[in-house]
């Protein structure tokens, strides 16, 4: 066998598929990460869109009580009623900069008997109990509310709680609690209250505006892709040089290569490593 003819031999033909099958996965896992990148700016998108935008009328932005699209997200809402401290609840697994704690989800009674849910913020777990110390009490009477929207959260499988707790922010089951009309296709974090409470749990701080590493992670995995091919065409170019070793011409570039390595500038440490290979000899 001489010349290319080795590349139609069944063994590089699976070298082949092998690049093949290494380049598609790569590229899969480079759009996988285009894809990614695509949702991290939508969600920026969100934030620079709504989060500083002026409040509007919760009716006006959710005129049915399952209304919300994912464009609402960040929205603020002004809404007035008051506070159901009686069917306050606490959201478990909420850590905040690696501690553990809970949001605490206050309903808001509108005056025409609507509730809307919302989340005051984040509270340490306690020091002798699985639930804060205390919770800091709302205003008292009718309040003026903004909060800014956020879609309820799905049942997670296997995550439990009782009492006055639970596992996520699924408003059908907090509707249920309630036993009223409850506004089930939105929650609102809480901005400001007016009148202000004395003391209240740990904002919500400003989302970041971050992309993330997906870009380059996309095109670090279409490289991976094309070095998979390069690394073929490199391995198939050696075995063409073992399998016509004896062939003149190849005999001949073999020679030129050897000529172009030996004129290379060499480093002091190869020329140390050169010179205690010409005097010491093996005993």
């Amino acid at each position: 066998m001489s010349g290319w003819s080795f590349l139609l031999s069944r063994r590089w033909a699976g070298y082949l598929a092998l690049t093949i099958v290494f380049a598609l996965v790569s590229s899969g896992l480079g759009v996988w990460q285009f894809a990614r990148r695509a949702e991290a700016l939508t969600e920026i998108s969100k934030i620079d869109a709504n989060y500083d935008a002026s409040p509007v009328p919760l009716a006006d932005a959710l005129p049915d009580l399952d209304s919300f699209a994912e464009t609402q997200k960040w929205l603020p809402v002004t809404v007035t009623g008051t506070y159901l401290v009686e069917d306050q609840l606490l959201v478990r697994n909420r850590p905040l900069n690696i501690n553990p704690g809970f949001e605490v989800l206050t309903p808001l009674r509108q005056d025409d008997g609507t509730v809307f849910v919302v989340n005051r913020g984040w509270l340490p777990t306690g020091q002798n109990q699985d639930a804060p110390d205390a919770v800091p009490e709302p205003p008292v009477g009718q309040v003026t509310v903004v909060a800014r929207l956020k879609a309820g959260e799905p049942t997670l499988t296997g995550r439990t709680a009782s009492g006055d707790q639970i596992a996520t922010i699924n408003l059908d089951d907090v509707a249920e609690r309630l036993d009223a009309p409850t506004y089930t296709g939105a929650y609102g974090l809480l901005d400001t209250e007016d009148p202000p409470a004395a003391e209240r749990p740990t904002a919500v701080v400003r989302p970041i505006r971050d992309e993330g590493p997906h870009l380059s992670y996309a095109l670090q995995w279409f490289v991976f892709a094309l070095l998979g091919f390069l690394g073929l065409g490199w391995a198939a170019r050696q075995e063409f040089r073992t399998v016509n070793i004896d062939d003149p011409a190849e005999r001949e570039r073999a020679k030129t290569r050897a000529r172009r390595e030996a004129a290379k500038p060499r480093g002091d440490g190869e020329i140390e490593d050169a010179l205690l290979d010409g005097t010491h000899s093996p005993l």
